[in-house]
């Protein structure tokens, strides 16, 4: 072939389109979109201001394609209140992934669980619940599971030092006073930087507590 002179092209392949979603599948992206719009919305707008008509915007969903999947706030609420617990504890099984941890690496794995848009979300139904009875009882159940998975997850990952004996109840110590820490950025206004310093001080008593 002279120079210059480019051959014929090789066809090319045409693209495989994507299997098109099957219903069952587009139905569990609209209720994990709702759910996700419900933490989201507990987030930025509290439990007061969390309504069924906001949540369906956030989710970019109409009122009424919202129905068939949660038919009040309640359902929604009580549904958002299983998906956190499920994010909480992915979150603690991600940080240990099956490894030997050290106790300083779980401590500052239940701290990073208690920080964030989760933990938020999961605060601002702990207070609700006080008041509605139907909730508080959705939440002292979902607690008990998530508490019964961190402890699992972090007894096996920190091997022969959570055998001895008290261990168990010295964790649950540990876990409330994180919580109590956590709390100080809205019970004290603790600024980052506090809370940084509050943490570090209370790690320091609690390694000493868990070794």
């Amino acid at each position: 072939m002279p120079p210059g002179i480019v051959g014929p092209m090789p066809s090319a392949r045409p693209t495989a389109r994507p299997a098109p979603r099957t219903q069952a599948q587009r139905r569990a992206e609209t209720r994990e979109a709702l759910l996700e719009a419900t933490i989201e919305s507990l987030v930025e707008y509290g439990y007061a201001k969390t309504t069924t008509g906001r949540i369906a915007e956030l989710a970019g969903v109409s009122r009424g394609a919202q129905i068939p999947y949660f038919r009040s706030r309640a359902d929604l609420v009580s549904a958002a209140l299983g998906h956190l617990a499920e994010l909480r504890i992915q979150a603690v099984r991600e940080r240990f992934a099956g490894r030997q941890v050290t106790v300083e690496e779980g401590l500052d794995a239940i701290w990073e669980e208690h920080q964030g848009p989760v933990f938020t979300a999961s605060l601002e139904l702990w207070v609700a619940a006080r008041t509605e009875p139907e909730l508080q009882a959705d939440m002292l159940r979902v607690e008990r599971e998530v508490a019964a998975a961190v402890a699992r997850e972090a007894t096996s990952a920190l091997g022969p030092v959570a055998e001895r004996e008290g261990f168990r109840d010295d964790l649950v110590f540990a876990v409330a006073t994180v919580r109590g820490v956590a709390l100080l950025r809205i019970s004290s206004g603790a600024t980052n930087a506090m809370l940084v310093e509050r943490w570090a001080q209370a790690r320091e008593r609690l390694l000493r507590i868990l070794a």
